[in-house]
Parts: C-alpha cells; sequence; structure tokens
C-alpha cells in the first residue's frame, strides 16, 4: 500500500472520519497516523517510564505503531488499536529490559539539550521515585506504571497484561508497598 508522505502526516483523527465509504473499511496509514498523532506522546513517556531512556522509548512506540501498520488487516476490530499498540510497548520495553545488562538498569539518560519538560521530568525527587520504581519487579512496575500513570482501569490492566483482575490488585498493592519501603530507604 503506497501513500504519499504528505497525505500520511496530515491524517483526520476521528475514526469515523478514517472509514473509507465504498466498504467501510479503515485504511490503515491514515488510522495508524492518525492513532499517532493522539497517542504517542503518552506512550513514549510509559516507555521512558519502564526503560528511563527517551531514545530506547521512542524506538519501542515506533516500532509498536510500525508493527500495528503491518498487522492492519489481520486486527479484528480497528476500536482495539489503542490497546494493541499499548502492550505492544509494554512487550518492547520488556524486550528491551531483557537485552540490558543489570548494570545498565539504573542508567538514565541525560538529553545534550534539557527542554522544560526533560527539566520536569529529571528534576530530584522524580528521579528518586523513578529509581525505586526501576528496582521493583517487573509485573509490579508495570502495574503501577498502567495503574497511576496511564490511569488504567484493573480490567483493561488486567487484559494488557495477561492476568486476573484480583491479580491486578494484589500486585498493585505489594508494589506500593515496595515503592514506600524503597522511598523510605533513600530519605
Amino acid at each position: 500500500m503506497s501513500t504519499d508522505s504528505r497525505d500520511f502526516l496530515t491524517a483526520p483523527a476521528s475514526l469515523a472520519d478514517r472509514r473509507d465509504p465504498p466498504g467501510g473499511q479503515v485504511d490503515a496509514a491514515t488510522a495508524v497516523t492518525a492513532l499517532y498523532q493522539e497517542h504517542a506522546l503518552g506512550l513514549v513517556r510509559l516507555a521512558y517510564v519502564m526503560l528511563g531512556s527517551r531514545p530506547s522509548a521512542e524506538d519501542v512506540v515506533q516500532e509498536a505503531f510500525y508493527g500495528l501498520y503491518r498487522r492492519w488487516d489481520w486486527l479484528s476490530d480497528p476500536d482495539r488499536a489503542l490497546p494493541y499498540v499499548r502492550s505492544a510497548v509494554l512487550n518492547g520495553c520488556r524486550s528491551v529490559l531483557r537485552r540490558r545488562p543489570a548494570r545498565d538498569l539504573e542508567a538514565v539518560h541525560q538529553p545534550a539539550e534539557i527542554s522544560a519538560e526533560a527539566a520536569a521530568l529529571t528534576s530530584e525527587e522524580r528521579r528518586e521515585v523513578m529509581r525505586a520504581l526501576r528496582r521493583l519487579p517487573d509485573r509490579q512496575r508495570e502495574t503501577l506504571v498502567l495503574r497511576f500513570y496511564l490511569d488504567e482501569p484493573e480490567a483493561e490492566i488486567a487484559r494488557v497484561m495477561g492476568i486476573r483482575p484480583g491479580t491486578v490488585r494484589s500486585t498493585t498493592h505489594r508494589a506500593l508497598s515496595a515503592l514506600g519501603r524503597l522511598l523510605g530507604e533513600t530519605s
């Protein structure tokens, strides 16, 4: 499927606007572009919280959207595209973390030029919380990020992570307790 890059960058934002009149199907390039424009920043932030590296976070999100575009024709419900991409971002973060040496998990990328947003992300208090969050087991960290950073309901967290809602509740409780202990150690 070949599209002009200018059309790809100026795609309409609503799903209703993305439907082609003849078959009612959603054009992959248009739909993925609109989804990217609306949700990429939040997903990069999610990946940044998980990875601690902005370039790695951006790479993971780009790969997730590319995967969605490649598999668009196999997507049973276009309205489920965002949960698909969110799951792909989490899986991409897990892959990056598995490939990293253990000593690199504490390292946080510092951009050469610090923007206002980057300065807010790297304030001392946030860095302390981020270090503590990265010391949590993967499942606990993912649960906290999905629940408190993305404000997802338990049912959606359970679906994205492939666990039961009761497991989400217990994991969240254990993660908050562990995070409190870790932050108490550093105070």
